[in-house]
């Protein structure tokens, strides 16, 4: 395969790089990216080349970012600074700095013809389908960034994944065993379940005197109150720019008069569509499969529209318009087929319709605009054009003022307020985990506003480019330093804990001197729930522990038990009085688990590869920089 297939195939992979922009740490050229630098200042080394602690700090901010939106910001901040997650993104560079050197090594080099095809073609760096040079140095310095910096991040992931899909694309899994654990994964088993609840066993907890205070000394780092910090702060987004670029109904119909020939001819109307194909030739269970999937993909980007094009480059089958995310152009009446061609003339601009049945398949269609009318149907277009493009280049002069301003008169944000014309806001208390409050949940803006600079100096923050196209300054308002909270605080939670915690050990133990009584066949005085038939897939509201357990146990003969903490603090007993097989297994089900198994052996086969590497290259971690907080 080239490399200009491999783009064309990892098209999806390429925007998302694109679209972020982001840019930890910056190379100038491949050889450039190994050299050691400040060698005083590094985390780690691998072979010759370093990694910094302005590098690993980074990286580390945005995995704290990762995990405190997956849990909702509901984490203790403690946990997002542990030993075990600074070493696992320690170690994730280290992965990602032998992977680029292995690329170089086998010269899975990106030619700058390469690199240009790719950018080029990037929506965002588009103005009326085509490149602008124009937009594209305004996009990166609106984010901070340089071309340089950004082209060469481009060409370090391409490398890097080129190097890795040699092992992706290459494993193969046993077709027996795929359809084996196809087998056991739709096996059902009926079970009932005994259990005995913590709290029915906290009565019998008698904490000794001295137990609270000893568990608060021996655990301080669990009471730890990280330091924290308010701010004041200026957001300039595209809202902000739009509100200040007005446009008069003058400059409106003086826009349509000169022209009126793009506007008077024959409605045309452009539309987006995503294809599941299904030709005339296919099965009628085929044709039924395609159409259940196109209502599916219906029913997902009516819920969010705004994610149409992005479902049409990952989902659409035709291969002209889903690079496209969807979009077809404009077309007369009559330029489609009938089916399609009717659907697109019932819609109104931005609705999405469908399934439409044609010769080639299914289609779920957009109406995007209407052109070809009189004035009164589109002035609102024209103003909200003209309003577009001023904002582009207002957004573009407010970034400007604001970044000038800030900087030059760094010890107050009130004129650059002014000379933007944006409210002041203020923060809650954010420690440097983040703590899920836009914007403070972008680890870029953490440590800008966690600076010494901003926390010693008490200037204000670098301007941030946060995502969207929005800017964040922010200046210190108020600090806390790290402390432990008092004893006397927590001591009622720890008596909680404690409590719970014992009660819970003497549930278990309850609950295996139960089980052991059952399974040597004496009488218990379990209650036992109905019998009840699941599957790994259906626990029909019990525990996920009970369910694994329940599948867990040796069923050879039956009835079998087993016992198992249920995950909410008390003990389960499992009884196994019936295992169904199931009668057949899907194909598509067997493939779709083969598929799985590829991919798992081909993660064996690189976690494996880059190991060797590793070892080879010579890995040293320097521990106190590792753990040092920044």
């Amino acid at each position: 395969m080239s490399m200009f297939d491999w783009v064309h195939k990892n098209k999806r992979l390429i925007q998302v790089v694109l679209a972020l922009i982001t840019v930890p740490f910056a190379f100038f050229g491949v050889d450039a990216y190994f050299r050691g630098g400040d060698t005083a200042n590094m985390v780690a080394k691998v072979g010759d080349s370093g990694i910094s602690a302005r590098e690993f700090t980074v990286a580390l901010q945005e995995r704290q970012d990762f995990i405190r939106q997956t849990f909702g910001g509901k984490i203790d901040a403690a946990q997002l600074d542990s030993a075990e997650l600074r070493l696992d993104v320690l170690q994730d560079l280290i992965r990602q700095r032998v992977l680029l050197e292995q690329a170089a090594r086998a010269s899975l080099l990106v030619p700058d013809a390469l690199l240009r095809q790719t950018i080029t073609e990037a929506g965002i760096f588009q103005e009326n389908g085509k490149f602008s040079e124009a937009r594209y140095q305004q996009i990166l310095k609106a984010r901070g960034d340089t071309p340089v910096t950004f082209e060469n991040r481009v060409r370090r992931d391409l490398m890097i994944s080129l190097l890795t899909d040699g092992f992706t694309n290459t494993s193969i899994a046993s077709t027996t065993v795929a359809q084996r654990l196809t087998a056991l994964g739709e096996q059902q088993r009926e079970v009932s379940v005994a259990l005995l609840p913590a709290e029915t066993f906290l009565a019998q907890v008698k904490l000794e005197p001295d137990a609270v205070r000893k568990y608060y000394d021996s655990h301080a780092s669990e009471f730890r109150v990280p330091e924290q910090v308010r701010f004041e702060y200026l957001v300039l987004a595209p809202e902000a720019a739009g509100a200040q670029a007005s446009v008069t109904p003058e400059e409106v119909r003086q826009y349509y008069e000169q022209n009126q020939a793009q506007f008077q001819k024959r409605e045309e109307r452009r539309a987006s569509h995503i294809l599941i194909a299904a030709d005339a030739k296919a099965g009628a269970e085929a044709r039924a499969a395609a159409r259940a999937k196109a209502e599916q993909i219906l029913k997902q980007v009516r819920a969010k529209p705004a994610s149409f094009a992005d479902v049409a480059r990952r989902e659409s089958q035709d291969p002209g318009s889903a690079a496209k995310g969807g979009d077809l152009g404009y077309a007369p009446r009559g330029a489609m087929v009938k089916s399609f061609d009717d659907a697109l003339w019932a819609l109104k601009p931005g609705e999405i319709g469908g399934p439409v049945e044609t010769e080639y398949g299914y289609h779920v269609i957009r109406l995007e605009a209407v052109r070809g009318r009189g004035f009164e149907d589109v002035k609102g277009q024209i103003e909200a054009d003209l309003r577009r493009q001023r904002s582009v280049k207002r957004i573009a002069e407010m970034a400007e003022l604001l970044s000038n301003t800030a900087f030059e008169q760094g010890d107050s944000l009130k004129p650059a307020a002014d000379a933007v014309k944006l409210p002041l806001r203020q923060s809650g208390w954010i420690t440097r985990a983040g703590g899920g409050e836009k914007p403070f949940d972008n680890p870029r803006l953490l440590a800008a506003v966690f600076s010494d600079e901003v926390l010693r100096d008490k200037r204000n923050s670098e301007t941030v480019d946060v995502g969207e196209n929005t800017l964040v300054v922010a200046r210190l308002l108020e600090h806390r330093p790290e402390a432990v909270r008092p004893f006397e605080e927590v001591s009622g939670e720890i008596a909680k804990r404690l409590t719970r915690e014992r009660a819970a050990e003497l549930a278990a133990k309850e609950g295996r001197e139960q089980l052991a009584r059952v399974q040597q066949g004496g009488e218990s005085a379990l209650k036992w729930s109905a019998p009840q038939t699941i599957s790994r897939g259906e626990a029909k509201g019990l525990p996920v522990p009970v369910v694994a357990q329940a599948f867990r146990v040796d069923a050879g003969k039956l009835p079998a038990y087993a016992g198992v903490a249920d995950g909410r603090g008390g003990y389960a007993l499992v009884r196994v009085t019936k295992v169904i097989e199931p009668e057949t297994v899907a194909p598509e089900k067997s493939r779709a688990v083969g598929q799985q198994l590829a991919q798992l052996l081909a993660q064996e086969e690189l976690a494996a590869a880059v190991a060797s590497f590793e070892q080879k290259a010579g890995v040293r971690i320097d521990k106190e920089k590792l753990e040092r907080r920044q």
